[in-house]
Protein backbone atom coordinates (compact mmCIF):
# COMPACT_ATOMS: atom_id res chain seq x y z
CA UNK A 1 0.00 0.00 0.00
CA UNK A 2 2.29 2.56 1.02
CA UNK A 3 4.47 2.03 -2.50
CA UNK A 4 1.66 2.45 -4.63
CA UNK A 5 1.02 5.82 -2.69
CA UNK A 6 4.47 6.97 -2.54
CA UNK A 7 4.74 5.95 -6.47
CA UNK A 8 1.51 8.04 -7.12
CA UNK A 9 3.08 11.29 -4.95
CA UNK A 10 6.27 10.56 -7.50
CA UNK A 11 4.13 11.08 -10.24
CA UNK A 12 2.19 13.93 -9.20
CA UNK A 13 5.38 15.59 -8.18
CA UNK A 14 6.90 15.00 -11.52
CA UNK A 15 3.76 16.23 -13.58
CA UNK A 16 3.20 19.35 -11.76
CA UNK A 17 7.49 19.70 -12.37
CA UNK A 18 7.88 20.47 -8.37
CA UNK A 19 11.22 19.00 -6.99
CA UNK A 20 11.73 15.77 -5.30
CA UNK A 21 12.68 15.47 -2.17
CA UNK A 22 14.36 12.22 -0.86
CA UNK A 23 13.44 11.59 1.98
CA UNK A 24 9.41 10.83 1.34
CA UNK A 25 7.77 9.15 3.64
CA UNK A 26 4.40 7.88 3.54
CA UNK A 27 3.39 6.05 7.14
CA UNK A 28 0.06 4.61 8.70
CA UNK A 29 -1.56 6.88 11.09
CA UNK A 30 -2.35 5.95 14.49
CA UNK A 31 -6.10 6.74 14.34
CA UNK A 32 -7.86 5.43 11.55
CA UNK A 33 -10.01 9.07 11.08
CA UNK A 34 -6.71 10.08 9.35
CA UNK A 35 -6.79 7.93 6.84
CA UNK A 36 -4.94 4.67 5.72
CA UNK A 37 -1.88 6.04 4.19
CA UNK A 38 -0.61 9.86 5.49
CA UNK A 39 2.45 11.84 3.78
CA UNK A 40 4.55 14.57 5.10
CA UNK A 41 5.38 15.87 0.91
CA UNK A 42 4.01 19.21 1.32
CA UNK A 43 6.24 19.88 5.11
CA UNK A 44 9.47 18.80 2.61
CA UNK A 45 8.90 21.18 -0.09
CA UNK A 46 8.01 24.39 1.81
CA UNK A 47 11.63 25.01 2.12
CA UNK A 48 12.47 24.75 -1.44
CA UNK A 49 8.72 26.44 -2.85
CA UNK A 50 8.96 29.14 -0.37
CA UNK A 51 5.27 28.72 0.31
CA UNK A 52 3.44 27.47 3.52
CA UNK A 53 3.35 23.62 3.56
CA UNK A 54 -1.16 23.49 3.60
CA UNK A 55 -1.25 25.76 0.46
CA UNK A 56 1.51 23.35 -1.13
CA UNK A 57 -0.81 20.79 -0.07
CA UNK A 58 -3.96 21.78 -1.67
CA UNK A 59 -1.93 22.84 -5.26
CA UNK A 60 -1.15 18.50 -4.66
CA UNK A 61 -4.62 17.15 -3.48
CA UNK A 62 -6.66 18.14 -7.22
CA UNK A 63 -3.73 16.22 -8.92
CA UNK A 64 -3.65 13.46 -7.25
CA UNK A 65 -7.57 12.85 -6.81
CA UNK A 66 -7.59 13.06 -10.70
CA UNK A 67 -4.55 10.04 -10.73
CA UNK A 68 -5.85 8.37 -7.78
CA UNK A 69 -8.01 5.12 -9.34
CA UNK A 70 -8.23 3.07 -6.01
CA UNK A 71 -8.05 6.51 -3.45
CA UNK A 72 -11.60 7.32 -2.40
CA UNK A 73 -10.41 10.26 -0.97
CA UNK A 74 -7.33 12.75 -0.29
CA UNK A 75 -7.41 15.09 3.33
CA UNK A 76 -5.52 17.71 4.60
CA UNK A 77 -4.60 17.93 7.99
CA UNK A 78 -2.54 19.38 10.69
CA UNK A 79 0.60 21.61 8.76
CA UNK A 80 0.41 20.04 5.36
CA UNK A 81 -0.10 16.28 6.16
CA UNK A 82 -1.99 14.29 2.90
CA UNK A 83 -3.76 11.56 4.76
CA UNK A 84 -5.25 9.47 1.84
CA UNK A 85 -8.34 6.75 2.45
CA UNK A 86 -7.91 3.68 -0.02
CA UNK A 87 -11.37 2.32 -1.53
CA UNK A 88 -12.32 -0.77 0.13
CA UNK A 89 -11.82 -2.70 -2.82
CA UNK A 90 -8.55 -2.17 -2.95
CA UNK A 91 -8.29 -4.36 0.10
CA UNK A 92 -10.50 -6.99 -0.53
CA UNK A 93 -8.93 -7.09 -4.34
CA UNK A 94 -5.40 -7.56 -2.43
CA UNK A 95 -6.60 -11.27 -0.93
CA UNK A 96 -6.58 -12.73 -4.17
CA UNK A 97 -2.64 -11.86 -4.40
CA UNK A 98 -2.30 -13.36 -0.50
CA UNK A 99 -4.19 -16.66 -1.28
CA UNK A 100 -1.95 -16.78 -4.95
CA UNK A 101 1.19 -16.41 -3.36
CA UNK A 102 0.52 -18.65 -0.48
CA UNK A 103 3.73 -19.62 1.54
CA UNK A 104 5.28 -16.75 -0.49
CA UNK A 105 3.27 -13.86 0.63
CA UNK A 106 5.41 -11.62 1.98
CA UNK A 107 8.77 -12.56 0.79
CA UNK A 108 10.64 -9.09 -0.81
CA UNK A 109 13.25 -8.38 -3.27
CA UNK A 110 14.87 -5.52 -0.83
CA UNK A 111 18.08 -7.90 -0.86
CA UNK A 112 18.30 -9.33 -3.67
CA UNK A 113 22.14 -10.10 -4.78
CA UNK A 114 23.40 -9.44 -1.33
CA UNK A 115 25.27 -12.30 0.59
CA UNK A 116 24.85 -11.53 4.41
CA UNK A 117 26.73 -12.93 7.35
CA UNK A 118 24.93 -12.88 11.22
CA UNK A 119 27.40 -13.97 14.00
CA UNK A 120 25.98 -14.69 16.85
CA UNK A 121 25.21 -16.15 20.46
CA UNK A 122 29.00 -16.76 20.31
CA UNK A 123 29.62 -18.03 23.61
CA UNK A 124 33.13 -19.50 24.43
CA UNK A 125 32.62 -23.61 25.19
CA UNK A 126 32.76 -23.06 29.13
CA UNK A 127 29.02 -24.18 29.97
CA UNK A 128 25.77 -24.77 28.69
CA UNK A 129 23.88 -21.83 27.21
CA UNK A 130 22.04 -19.61 29.60
CA UNK A 131 18.62 -17.26 29.48
CA UNK A 132 21.81 -14.78 29.44
CA UNK A 133 22.50 -16.36 25.61
CA UNK A 134 19.18 -17.26 24.81
CA UNK A 135 18.36 -13.26 23.44
CA UNK A 136 21.32 -13.12 21.62
CA UNK A 137 20.21 -16.33 19.84
CA UNK A 138 16.96 -15.96 19.32
CA UNK A 139 17.39 -12.65 17.96
CA UNK A 140 20.52 -13.52 15.25
CA UNK A 141 18.40 -16.42 14.01
CA UNK A 142 15.39 -13.88 13.35
CA UNK A 143 17.42 -11.67 12.12
CA UNK A 144 18.77 -14.19 9.56
CA UNK A 145 15.01 -15.71 8.92
CA UNK A 146 13.65 -12.13 7.86
CA UNK A 147 17.14 -11.46 5.61
CA UNK A 148 16.02 -14.40 3.84
CA UNK A 149 12.51 -13.29 3.27
CA UNK A 150 13.97 -10.05 2.30
CA UNK A 151 15.91 -11.46 -1.07
CA UNK A 152 19.32 -11.80 -0.03
CA UNK A 153 21.64 -15.27 -2.15
CA UNK A 154 22.76 -16.64 0.80
CA UNK A 155 22.52 -16.14 4.39
CA UNK A 156 25.34 -17.78 6.57
CA UNK A 157 24.46 -17.87 10.41
CA UNK A 158 27.68 -18.11 12.01
CA UNK A 159 29.17 -18.72 15.99
CA UNK A 160 32.70 -17.24 16.55
CA UNK A 161 34.85 -19.16 19.40
CA UNK A 162 37.52 -19.05 21.29
CA UNK A 163 38.82 -22.26 22.78
CA UNK A 164 42.51 -20.51 24.11
CA UNK A 165 43.05 -18.46 26.47
CA UNK A 166 42.75 -18.39 30.46
CA UNK A 167 39.35 -19.53 30.36
CA UNK A 168 39.96 -22.98 28.56
CA UNK A 169 42.84 -23.44 30.93
CA UNK A 170 40.35 -23.11 34.02
CA UNK A 171 37.90 -25.24 32.46
CA UNK A 172 40.42 -28.14 31.49
CA UNK A 173 41.39 -27.64 35.38
CA UNK A 174 38.63 -27.73 36.55
CA UNK A 175 37.35 -31.45 35.44
CA UNK A 176 40.59 -32.49 36.17
CA UNK A 177 40.13 -31.65 40.05
CA UNK A 178 36.60 -32.79 39.92
CA UNK A 179 38.27 -36.11 38.21
CA UNK A 180 41.09 -36.55 41.01
CA UNK A 181 38.17 -36.28 43.40
CA UNK A 182 36.26 -38.90 42.04
CA UNK A 183 38.89 -41.28 42.18
CA UNK A 184 40.00 -40.30 45.57
CA UNK A 185 42.08 -37.70 45.98
CA UNK A 186 41.64 -34.96 48.32
CA UNK A 187 42.02 -31.59 46.25
CA UNK A 188 40.92 -28.25 47.19
CA UNK A 189 38.50 -26.98 44.47
CA UNK A 190 38.85 -23.03 43.75
CA UNK A 191 35.94 -20.73 44.34
CA UNK A 192 36.89 -18.82 41.09
CA UNK A 193 36.53 -22.41 38.92
CA UNK A 194 33.47 -23.56 37.13
CA UNK A 195 31.63 -24.69 39.67
CA UNK A 196 28.43 -26.08 37.58
CA UNK A 197 27.03 -30.22 37.93
CA UNK A 198 27.95 -30.19 34.11
CA UNK A 199 31.57 -30.15 35.27
CA UNK A 200 31.48 -32.97 37.16
CA UNK A 201 29.13 -34.83 34.59
CA UNK A 202 32.19 -34.71 32.10
CA UNK A 203 34.72 -35.78 34.94
CA UNK A 204 32.85 -38.87 35.75
CA UNK A 205 32.39 -39.62 32.29
CA UNK A 206 35.73 -39.54 32.07
CA UNK A 207 36.19 -41.61 35.17
CA UNK A 208 34.09 -44.27 33.72
CA UNK A 209 36.12 -44.52 30.07
CA UNK A 210 39.54 -43.93 31.92
CA UNK A 211 39.30 -45.25 35.04
CA UNK A 212 42.45 -43.75 37.43
CA UNK A 213 44.92 -43.52 34.07
CA UNK A 214 44.58 -39.92 34.08
CA UNK A 215 46.02 -38.96 36.97
CA UNK A 216 48.88 -37.54 35.94
CA UNK A 217 47.22 -35.74 32.90
CA UNK A 218 47.94 -32.01 32.79
CA UNK A 219 45.03 -29.46 32.44
CA UNK A 220 45.22 -28.50 29.05
CA UNK A 221 45.39 -32.13 27.73
CA UNK A 222 42.23 -34.53 27.68
CA UNK A 223 40.30 -32.40 30.20
CA UNK A 224 39.63 -29.34 27.79
CA UNK A 225 39.37 -31.49 25.39
CA UNK A 226 36.88 -33.60 26.14
CA UNK A 227 35.38 -30.74 27.99
CA UNK A 228 35.09 -28.76 24.66
CA UNK A 229 33.37 -31.31 22.72
CA UNK A 230 30.56 -31.95 25.80
CA UNK A 231 29.97 -28.27 25.73
CA UNK A 232 29.69 -27.44 22.27
CA UNK A 233 27.62 -30.80 21.69
CA UNK A 234 25.38 -29.15 24.15
CA UNK A 235 25.12 -25.78 23.19
CA UNK A 236 24.69 -27.26 19.42
CA UNK A 237 21.95 -29.69 20.82
CA UNK A 238 20.19 -26.74 22.78
CA UNK A 239 20.49 -24.23 19.93
CA UNK A 240 18.66 -27.15 17.53
CA UNK A 241 15.85 -27.37 19.92
CA UNK A 242 15.34 -23.41 19.18
CA UNK A 243 15.25 -24.44 15.63
CA UNK A 244 18.59 -22.66 15.23
CA UNK A 245 21.44 -23.96 12.87
CA UNK A 246 24.70 -22.86 12.19
CA UNK A 247 26.58 -22.89 8.79
CA UNK A 248 29.88 -21.88 10.48
CA UNK A 249 31.60 -22.35 13.53
CA UNK A 250 34.82 -20.41 13.45
CA UNK A 251 37.50 -20.69 15.84
CA UNK A 252 39.59 -17.48 16.84
CA UNK A 253 42.96 -19.54 17.06
CA UNK A 254 42.82 -20.02 13.84
CA UNK A 255 43.39 -16.28 12.96
CA UNK A 256 46.39 -16.98 14.74
CA UNK A 257 47.53 -20.60 13.59
CA UNK A 258 47.21 -19.43 9.66
CA UNK A 259 48.54 -16.21 10.59
CA UNK A 260 46.09 -13.40 9.52
CA UNK A 261 46.75 -11.55 13.10
CA UNK A 262 50.31 -10.92 12.21
CA UNK A 263 49.24 -10.06 9.31
CA UNK A 264 47.38 -7.84 10.54
CA UNK A 265 49.79 -6.42 12.39
CA UNK A 266 52.43 -5.64 9.35
CA UNK A 267 50.05 -3.78 7.52
CA UNK A 268 49.26 -1.67 10.20
CA UNK A 269 52.80 -0.85 10.68
CA UNK A 270 53.00 -0.68 6.93
CA UNK A 271 50.03 2.11 6.64
CA UNK A 272 52.51 3.96 9.90
CA UNK A 273 49.23 3.45 11.74
CA UNK A 274 51.07 1.12 14.33
CA UNK A 275 53.64 2.04 16.76
CA UNK A 276 55.68 0.49 19.74
CA UNK A 277 55.22 2.47 23.19
CA UNK A 278 56.12 1.21 26.79
CA UNK A 279 56.87 -2.36 25.39
CA UNK A 280 53.32 -2.63 23.63
CA UNK A 281 52.13 -2.18 20.41
CA UNK A 282 49.46 1.24 20.02
CA UNK A 283 47.04 1.48 17.21
CA UNK A 284 46.65 5.42 16.02
CA UNK A 285 43.02 4.95 16.40
CA UNK A 286 43.26 8.76 17.59
CA UNK A 287 43.67 9.60 13.58
CA UNK A 288 40.45 7.66 13.04
CA UNK A 289 38.39 9.18 14.80
CA UNK A 290 38.96 8.27 18.20
CA UNK A 291 39.74 10.26 21.18
CA UNK A 292 42.68 8.32 21.94
CA UNK A 293 44.92 5.19 20.32
CA UNK A 294 44.74 1.68 21.89
CA UNK A 295 46.65 -1.13 22.76
CA UNK A 296 46.74 -4.22 20.04
CA UNK A 297 49.30 -6.10 21.83
CA UNK A 298 50.29 -5.67 25.61
CA UNK A 299 53.97 -5.46 26.86
CA UNK A 300 53.16 -8.96 27.82
CA UNK A 301 53.19 -10.05 23.94
CA UNK A 302 48.99 -10.67 24.56
CA UNK A 303 47.01 -9.30 21.92
CA UNK A 304 44.01 -7.23 22.99
CA UNK A 305 40.38 -7.79 21.70
CA UNK A 306 40.68 -5.48 19.28
CA UNK A 307 42.92 -7.04 17.47
CA UNK A 308 41.72 -10.80 16.70
CA UNK A 309 38.56 -8.92 16.14
CA UNK A 310 39.81 -6.65 13.30
CA UNK A 311 41.67 -9.94 11.96
CA UNK A 312 38.09 -11.42 12.31
CA UNK A 313 36.16 -8.93 10.07
CA UNK A 314 38.66 -8.46 7.44
CA UNK A 315 38.55 -11.96 7.24
CA UNK A 316 34.90 -11.91 6.46
CA UNK A 317 35.19 -9.09 3.70
CA UNK A 318 37.69 -11.17 2.17
CA UNK A 319 34.60 -14.26 2.14
CA UNK A 320 32.58 -11.80 0.26
CA UNK A 321 30.20 -10.84 2.60
CA UNK A 322 28.56 -7.48 1.36
CA UNK A 323 26.22 -7.50 5.09
CA UNK A 324 27.79 -7.94 7.95
CA UNK A 325 25.80 -8.52 11.16
CA UNK A 326 26.98 -8.92 14.83
CA UNK A 327 24.59 -9.34 17.80
CA UNK A 328 26.51 -8.00 20.64
CA UNK A 329 25.31 -7.44 24.74
CA UNK A 330 25.28 -3.82 25.69
CA UNK A 331 28.65 -4.10 27.49
CA UNK A 332 30.01 -4.30 24.22
CA UNK A 333 28.44 -0.93 23.05
CA UNK A 334 31.96 0.80 23.88
CA UNK A 335 34.31 -0.98 22.22
CA UNK A 336 32.69 -1.94 19.11
CA UNK A 337 34.13 1.23 17.64
CA UNK A 338 37.62 0.44 17.94
CA UNK A 339 37.02 -2.45 15.71
CA UNK A 340 35.21 -0.28 12.71
CA UNK A 341 37.97 2.15 13.13
CA UNK A 342 40.26 -0.85 12.33
CA UNK A 343 38.67 -1.90 9.80
CA UNK A 344 37.82 1.37 7.95
CA UNK A 345 41.82 1.93 8.56
CA UNK A 346 41.90 -1.42 6.15
CA UNK A 347 40.46 0.41 3.51
CA UNK A 348 37.84 -1.53 4.49
CA UNK A 349 33.81 -0.43 3.51
CA UNK A 350 32.72 0.25 7.29
CA UNK A 351 29.27 1.01 5.89
CA UNK A 352 28.91 -3.13 5.29
CA UNK A 353 29.16 -3.62 9.10
CA UNK A 354 25.85 -3.62 11.22
CA UNK A 355 26.16 -3.80 15.20
CA UNK A 356 23.15 -4.93 16.77
CA UNK A 357 22.83 -4.08 20.54
CA UNK A 358 20.64 -5.95 22.48
CA UNK A 359 19.99 -5.24 26.79
CA UNK A 360 20.18 -8.19 29.22
CA UNK A 361 16.92 -10.35 30.47
CA UNK A 362 15.68 -10.62 34.13
CA UNK A 363 13.49 -13.47 34.60
CA UNK A 364 11.04 -12.76 36.96
CA UNK A 365 8.64 -15.05 38.55
CA UNK A 366 5.56 -14.31 41.09
CA UNK A 367 6.11 -10.76 40.54
CA UNK A 368 10.10 -10.84 41.88
CA UNK A 369 13.46 -11.25 39.65
CA UNK A 370 15.50 -14.48 39.85
CA UNK A 371 19.01 -14.30 41.27
CA UNK A 372 21.79 -15.53 39.37
CA UNK A 373 25.04 -15.65 39.78
CA UNK A 374 26.97 -17.48 36.79
CA UNK A 375 30.13 -18.18 39.09
CA UNK A 376 28.20 -19.99 41.82
CA UNK A 377 26.46 -22.19 39.34
CA UNK A 378 23.39 -20.49 40.39
CA UNK A 379 21.65 -19.61 36.61
CA UNK A 380 18.73 -20.95 34.23
CA UNK A 381 19.89 -23.06 31.49
CA UNK A 382 18.22 -21.72 28.09
CA UNK A 383 17.20 -26.06 28.06
CA UNK A 384 15.33 -25.32 31.74
CA UNK A 385 13.49 -22.45 30.21
CA UNK A 386 12.57 -24.56 27.48
CA UNK A 387 11.52 -27.42 29.59
CA UNK A 388 9.12 -24.87 31.69
CA UNK A 389 7.86 -23.11 28.71
CA UNK A 390 8.76 -24.66 25.67
CA UNK A 391 11.03 -23.51 22.14
CA UNK A 392 8.06 -21.59 21.06
CA UNK A 393 7.56 -19.39 23.68
CA UNK A 394 10.85 -18.91 24.54
CA UNK A 395 11.50 -17.48 21.01
CA UNK A 396 8.81 -15.09 21.09
CA UNK A 397 9.57 -13.97 25.12
CA UNK A 398 12.59 -12.99 23.72
CA UNK A 399 11.58 -11.10 21.20
CA UNK A 400 8.64 -9.52 22.62
CA UNK A 401 10.75 -5.77 23.49
CA UNK A 402 12.84 -3.94 21.24
CA UNK A 403 16.18 -4.90 21.29
CA UNK A 404 17.14 -1.69 22.87
CA UNK A 405 15.11 -2.31 25.72
CA UNK A 406 15.72 -4.51 29.35
CA UNK A 407 13.74 -7.34 29.31
CA UNK A 408 11.78 -8.73 32.00
CA UNK A 409 10.74 -12.34 30.66
CA UNK A 410 7.85 -13.37 33.01
CA UNK A 411 8.27 -17.13 33.39
CA UNK A 412 4.85 -17.48 34.92
CA UNK A 413 2.80 -15.92 31.90
CA UNK A 414 5.15 -18.33 29.62
CA UNK A 415 3.77 -21.49 31.45
CA UNK A 416 0.24 -20.29 31.27
CA UNK A 417 -1.88 -21.93 28.05
CA UNK A 418 -4.59 -19.24 27.94
CA UNK A 419 -5.19 -16.17 26.16
CA UNK A 420 -3.30 -14.06 28.26
CA UNK A 421 -0.53 -15.61 26.82
CA UNK A 422 0.57 -13.59 22.87
CA UNK A 423 2.30 -16.99 22.07
CA UNK A 424 -0.87 -19.36 22.59
CA UNK A 425 -3.10 -16.12 21.27
CA UNK A 426 -1.25 -16.35 18.32
CA UNK A 427 -1.47 -20.36 17.86
CA UNK A 428 -5.00 -20.52 19.19
CA UNK A 429 -6.25 -18.09 16.24
CA UNK A 430 -4.38 -20.25 13.55
CA UNK A 431 -5.38 -23.29 14.63
CA UNK A 432 -9.02 -22.10 15.23
CA UNK A 433 -9.06 -20.97 11.57
CA UNK A 434 -7.35 -24.36 10.35
CA UNK A 435 -10.45 -26.11 12.27
CA UNK A 436 -12.79 -23.75 10.13
CA UNK A 437 -11.11 -24.89 6.87
CA UNK A 438 -12.09 -28.65 8.14
CA UNK A 439 -15.44 -27.82 9.43
CA UNK A 440 -16.17 -26.36 5.63
CA UNK A 441 -14.69 -29.36 3.78
CA UNK A 442 -16.49 -31.71 5.89
CA UNK A 443 -19.61 -29.77 5.44
CA UNK A 444 -19.20 -29.74 1.30
CA UNK A 445 -22.61 -32.43 0.98
CA UNK A 446 -24.59 -30.35 3.46
CA UNK A 447 -23.67 -26.76 1.57
CA UNK A 448 -23.47 -28.45 -1.89
CA UNK A 449 -19.65 -27.27 -3.04
CA UNK A 450 -16.60 -28.49 -2.06
CA UNK A 451 -13.85 -26.25 -0.43
CA UNK A 452 -9.85 -27.18 -1.51
CA UNK A 453 -7.30 -24.90 0.09
CA UNK A 454 -5.27 -23.02 -2.82
CA UNK A 455 -8.57 -23.28 -5.58
CA UNK A 456 -9.26 -20.11 -7.35
CA UNK A 457 -12.56 -20.02 -6.88
CA UNK A 458 -12.49 -19.52 -3.44
CA UNK A 459 -11.52 -16.29 -4.29
CA UNK A 460 -14.39 -15.65 -6.87
CA UNK A 461 -16.78 -14.07 -4.20
CA UNK A 462 -14.70 -12.12 -2.09
CA UNK A 463 -16.62 -9.05 -3.33
CA UNK A 464 -19.24 -9.99 -0.75
CA UNK A 465 -16.98 -8.49 1.52
CA UNK A 466 -18.63 -5.32 2.73
CA UNK A 467 -18.60 -5.71 6.86
CA UNK A 468 -16.25 -3.65 8.96
CA UNK A 469 -14.72 -6.13 10.93
CA UNK A 470 -13.81 -7.50 7.35
CA UNK A 471 -12.40 -5.01 5.88
CA UNK A 472 -10.15 -4.01 8.67
CA UNK A 473 -8.87 -7.65 9.03
CA UNK A 474 -8.11 -7.26 5.14
CA UNK A 475 -6.83 -4.23 5.81
CA UNK A 476 -3.95 -5.48 8.14
CA UNK A 477 -2.74 -8.46 5.77
CA UNK A 478 -2.30 -6.13 2.53
CA UNK A 479 0.22 -4.78 5.19
CA UNK A 480 2.29 -7.97 5.70
CA UNK A 481 5.27 -7.36 2.91
CA UNK A 482 5.83 -3.97 4.44
CA UNK A 483 5.97 -5.25 7.96
CA UNK A 484 8.91 -7.62 6.85
CA UNK A 485 10.78 -4.74 5.37
CA UNK A 486 10.35 -2.41 7.93
CA UNK A 487 11.50 -5.05 10.14
CA UNK A 488 14.80 -6.22 8.24
CA UNK A 489 15.55 -2.60 7.51
CA UNK A 490 15.28 -1.69 11.53
CA UNK A 491 16.89 -4.87 13.00
CA UNK A 492 13.88 -4.66 15.28
CA UNK A 493 12.07 -8.32 14.43
CA UNK A 494 9.78 -7.11 17.53
CA UNK A 495 7.51 -5.47 15.35
CA UNK A 496 6.01 -8.59 13.81
CA UNK A 497 5.00 -9.78 16.92
CA UNK A 498 3.23 -6.64 17.41
CA UNK A 499 1.81 -7.10 14.14
CA UNK A 500 0.44 -10.92 13.95
CA UNK A 501 -1.21 -10.18 17.84
CA UNK A 502 -3.05 -7.35 15.41
CA UNK A 503 -3.82 -10.00 12.95
CA UNK A 504 -5.15 -12.19 15.88
CA UNK A 505 -7.23 -9.74 17.21
CA UNK A 506 -8.64 -8.40 14.00
CA UNK A 507 -9.48 -11.95 13.14
CA UNK A 508 -11.04 -12.97 16.06
CA UNK A 509 -13.33 -9.63 15.79
CA UNK A 510 -14.34 -10.88 12.47
CA UNK A 511 -15.30 -13.90 14.09
CA UNK A 512 -17.23 -13.25 16.60
CA UNK A 513 -18.66 -10.38 13.93
CA UNK A 514 -19.76 -12.92 11.64
CA UNK A 515 -20.96 -16.66 11.06
CA UNK A 516 -18.49 -17.47 8.66
CA UNK A 517 -20.28 -20.66 6.98
CA UNK A 518 -23.90 -19.64 5.72
CA UNK A 519 -26.41 -20.89 3.82
CA UNK A 520 -25.40 -18.49 1.48
CA UNK A 521 -22.52 -20.00 -0.99
CA UNK A 522 -21.25 -16.89 -2.43
CA UNK A 523 -20.46 -15.44 1.52
CA UNK A 524 -19.71 -18.52 2.63
CA UNK A 525 -16.69 -19.04 0.14
CA UNK A 526 -15.71 -15.07 0.19
CA UNK A 527 -15.71 -15.64 4.22
CA UNK A 528 -13.13 -18.60 3.78
CA UNK A 529 -11.21 -17.37 1.52
CA UNK A 530 -10.84 -14.24 4.38
CA UNK A 531 -9.95 -16.90 6.71
CA UNK A 532 -7.46 -18.69 4.80
CA UNK A 533 -5.66 -15.53 3.65
CA UNK A 534 -5.42 -14.90 7.51
CA UNK A 535 -3.76 -18.41 8.32
CA UNK A 536 -1.35 -17.99 5.58
CA UNK A 537 -0.42 -14.36 6.87
CA UNK A 538 -0.52 -15.61 10.05
CA UNK A 539 1.89 -18.91 9.60
CA UNK A 540 4.50 -16.97 7.09
CA UNK A 541 4.73 -14.43 9.86
CA UNK A 542 5.31 -17.10 12.41
CA UNK A 543 7.70 -18.78 10.50
CA UNK A 544 9.91 -15.38 10.10
CA UNK A 545 10.65 -15.21 13.86
CA UNK A 546 10.82 -19.39 13.95
CA UNK A 547 7.72 -20.12 16.00
CA UNK A 548 5.59 -23.13 14.94
CA UNK A 549 1.49 -22.64 13.65
CA UNK A 550 -0.19 -25.86 14.61
CA UNK A 551 -3.22 -26.71 12.80
CA UNK A 552 -5.03 -28.36 16.46
CA UNK A 553 -4.64 -27.34 19.91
Amino acid sequence: MKQQVLQLVYDVLRKLQYPVPGAIKCEYPKVSTHGDISTNVAMLLAKELKQPPRKIAESLVQSLKENAEDVRDIQIAGPGFINFFLKDEFFIRHLKTILNAGEQFGKIDAHTGIKANVEFVSANPTGPLTVGHGRNAVLGDTIANLLEWSGCDKVDREYYFNNAGRQMRVLGDSVRLRYLQLIGENVDFPEDYYQGDYIKEIAASLSETYGESLREENAEGIFKERAEEAIFADIKKTCDRLGIKFDYFYNEKSLYDDGYVEELIGIFRNKGLAYEKDGAIWLKTSEMGLEQDRVIVKSTGEPTYRLPDIAYHREKFKRGYDLIIDILGADHHATYPDVLAGVKALGLDEAKMKLVIYQFVTIVSEGQPVKMSTRKANYITLDELMDEAGPDVVRYFFLMRSPQSHLNFDLDLAKKETEENPVYYLQYAHARIASILRFAISSSVEFGWRYSEGDEQNAECIDLLTGKAEIELAKRLEQFPEIVEFCVNSYEPHHMGSYLTDVAMLFHKFYHAHRVITEDRGLSLARLSLCLATKTVLANGLRTIGIGAPERM
